[in-house]
């Protein structure tokens, strides 16, 4: 068993098999959420039905969180498919499968097949990879270039070729139109240390200033700025550069902070349930003073570190752009990982987790002191009771059965990925997802039905303007409008005087639709 198991990990056919249940697999079924999906979704078609291709607005209002290439995908997408989840995730769910095919290919071509494979299988399968890479966001793409940069860079460096040097700023460009700065700074830091470490700094130098590298990634990044620029002024450029690069740097931005060893604990839990793989990992550190290929991946992912440690504004997914390299160094080092206790700890305590979410549900709206989030967290404890968490205990059951297997532990935690990215894909991320949005998505679709136009009411959630195909607003509700709202404001709405007649005309948890007629029509 032992060396078929192997044979098969070591295999392309198991990379499609990952990519297939982690990435693949219902991607278009669960409904979008807020606020990102939503946002990027509600963006692009504003974008198709405005048909302004350049400014990108939310809700009617310039929207400068990112660049543009996303939208441009995902509207070529919706041209050819259609409105839908699955056209608005295709880009996404591409980028992801590219992202696993370019780490093969990197892997295969400085080391060996087997390696390559497993290195894969560890992007593909680990979690946080699976749910970005099935979402309409911009990261998954973001991750696909700066991989595709840092990958070209190296393989540069090893047998220098004009072909991959010009590449490599197609991809810093492309990097540049998806999310700005961020996908060229780690690219040149990495590099610039790295070719120091060798006391090749004046090669790095004339590499990175080289005139036609810079007039390819000037042709790809200009024209779109200058277009930008004709069609808003410095809106755009204020927005994006000032407040979304350098403030969001140096101060926290929507909440999300952290303290400096924010990364060091999220990195294993984002690559769950490889997050033990990934701590042994570090024992080879020292391997880094006589491989280049090891200094190279360690400089990648220790840079990223570093940089987002120190930054105002954390989020879990910011370390991902260090990780691609991470995930080579724990397949090369793979027959080195011999402590069961850190590799499978992790694992087992997520699937646990998974196991007595009903239980771990019912008691969070127990203790809740607001209504709405009784209501999810009461909603989330049926959806996944009964035979899903019968599926949840089976799954755990089957991880204690693989802990004990007489194998190699990189080929069990690689069997364990296997497990959680189905149970993922296939009960828990469409469970949430129902329990979150699948109120939104009923309410908007019941409003198009009824051709009602609907606003907000102390609400922001996009995604119901992409179901509506509107544009929805806050603010005071006319005579023939619905008003939609969460469910523990239904109270306080109706309990404010007003001339019209106010009716419940919806409810599916936590959506509320409430129609607003004159008095004068009863």
């Amino acid at each position: 068993m032992n060396h078929r198991l192997q044979e098969f990990l070591s295999s392309r056919a198991a990379v499609v098999l990952a990519v297939a249940v982690a990435m693949v697999w219902g991607f278009w079924s669960a409904p979008l959420y807020d606020l990102d999906e939503g946002a990027f979704t509600e963006a692009t078609r504003e974008m198709i039905a405005s048909g302004n291709y350049i400014s990108i607005y939310l809700n009617g209002e310039p929207r400068h969180d990112k660049p543009i290439l996303i939208y441009w995908l995902q509207a070529g997408s919706v041209h050819l498919f259609g409105l839908s989840e699955f056209a608005l995730r295709l880009p996404s769910v591409l980028a992801g499968l590219a992202w696993v095919w370019a780490l093969f290919a990197f892997a295969r071509r400085h080391t060996d097949q087997a390696t390559a494979a497993v290195a894969a299988l560890l992007l593909a399968l680990s979690l946080y990879v699976g749910l970005i890479s099935r979402a309409a966001v911009a990261d998954a793409l973001l991750n696909l270039f700066l991989a595709l940069a840092m990958f070209d860079i190296y393989s540069h460096f090893q047998r220098p070729s004009r072909t991959l040097h010009a590449r490599v700023f197609v991809w810093l460009g492309l990097g540049f139109l998806t999310k700005g700065p961020v996908a060229v700074v780690f690219p040149v830091l990495v590099s610039g240390l790295f070719y120091l470490s060798y006391g090749r700094w004046r090669e790095w130098s004339r590499l990175a200033f080289d005139p036609q590298g810079l007039l390819i990634f000037l042709a790809i990044v200009l024209p779109w700025h200058v277009a930008v620029y004709l069609d808003t002024g410095w809106a755009f450029f204020e927005g994006f550069y000032l407040d979304h690069n350098i403030n969001r740097y140096s101060e926290p931005m929507e909440g999300h902070g952290g303290g400096i060893f924010y990364f060091l604990l999220v990195a294993p839990l984002i690559i769950m349930p490889f997050g033990g793989w990934f701590l042994l990992l570090f024992r080879h550190l020292r391997e880094a003073l006589s491989s280049p290929l090891d200094r190279y991946l360690w400089l990648w992912f220790f840079s990223v570190l570093a940089v987002f440690s120190l930054s105002g504004t954390k989020l879990p997914h910011y370390l991902l752009y260090g990780m691609s390299g991470v995930f080579l160094l724990m397949a090369q080092y793979r027959a080195n990982i011999n402590n069961p206790w850190i590799g499978f700890a992790p694992a087992l305590l997520l699937f646990a987790l998974f196991a007595a979410l009903p239980q771990l549900f019912g008691h969070l709206a127990g203790q809740a002191d607001r209504l709405y989030e009784q209501t999810l967290f009461q909603a989330g404890a049926e959806r996944l009771a009964g035979w899903s968490q019968v599926a949840c205990v089976v799954a755990l059951i089957l991880t204690v059965a693989i802990v004990f297997l007489k194998t190699a532990l990189w080929q069990r935690l690689l069997l364990l990925g296997f497990l959680q990215a189905s149970l993922v894909a296939v009960l828990i991320l469409p469970a949430v997802m129902e329990v979150l949005q699948g109120g939104v998505k009923a309410a908007a679709l019941y409003a198009r039905e009824h051709g009602k136009e609907l606003v907000l009411y102390r609400t922001f959630q996009p995604s119901l303007s992409v179901y509506r195909e509107q544009i929805i607003r806050r603010q005071a509700a006319q005579p023939g409008q619905w008003v939609y709202m969460r469910v523990d404001r239904v109270d306080e709405f109706l309990a404010q005087p007003s001339p019209y007649r106010r009716e419940i005309v919806f409810s599916q948890p936590p959506a509320t639709l409430v129609a607003i007629e004159d008095k004068g029509s009863e």
